[in-house]
């Protein structure tokens, strides 16, 4: 049997601790705290770096949602406006209303409004190939509004095509080329040749989108409305 046998300590003037004999392996327990500082420094890095990975992760998504919550409004409006047509129709309550409507005055009435052609069937239903569809910016939603009958008919449940809208600009381009702030011609039946809309939103820059709209009849000068 053999038997460890422990040798005194030796203290010199440097002052050394304990010396291991040639049969004693192990760690010192300074040393299992050193370990366990470093191992607890790496288990911390660790969990900050996934966490920020994580974090990173769920901004980018958030921020490709919102990219592609703006190119559906975006197709929308262009599906929309690509497509409307010079149509005068009648209002819930019976009175003719202009071919293209844009008002700026509040939550109270849409921001667009017009009817539009090339309305798929693919139920085969009893019902016109025109829509008249309105745009309306209310509690701080961007809505798509249609109705089912483009005259005198009660219009649908509003869809929802952005959140957090501050304001929408429009912009309206003219026969002549001519950028107009508002559109309110005379002639009923006269449409615009483009659209461009600002959309600002809470937290984001603002976005300004260009549409066409779909070809209308020519705009009548005061003297050729007399001579005819």
């Amino acid at each position: 049997m053999r038997v460890l046998i422990r040798q005194p300590f030796k203290r010199n003037g440097g002052g050394e601790g304990r010396k291991r004999g040639p049969g004693q392996s192990g760690f010192t327990l300074i040393e299992l705290l050193v370990a366990l500082m470093i191992f607890a420094m790496l288990a911390g890095a660790g969990v900050l770096l996934l966490g920020n990975s994580v974090s990173a992760q769920a901004q980018v998504k958030e921020r490709l949602d919102d990219m592609a919550a703006v190119q559906r409004a975006s197709g929308a409006l262009a599906a929309d406006l690509g497509q409307a047509v010079p149509r005068i129709s009648r209002t819930e309550a019976g009175t003719l209303a202009p071919a293209f409507w844009s008002h700026s005055e509040g939550e109270a009435v849409p921001v667009l409004q017009f009817v539009r052609g090339g309305w798929d069937n693919l139920g085969d239903l009893q019902r016109p190939s025109l829509q008249k569809v309105e745009y309306w910016v209310r509690q701080g939603r961007l809505e798509r509004r249609t109705y089912a009958q483009v005259d005198g008919a009660a219009g649908d449940e509003p869809a929802a095509l952005l959140e957090n809208v501050e304001d929408v600009a429009l912009r309206f381009r003219d026969g002549r080329g001519e950028w107009r702030e508002e559109w309110a011609p005379t002639q009923p039946d006269l449409m615009p040749r483009a659209v461009e809309l600002t959309l600002t939103r809470t937290g984001e820059p603002a976005v300004t989108l260009r549409f066409l709209v779909g070809p209308g009849p020519a705009e009548q000068l005061s003297g050729e409305a007399a001579g005819g």
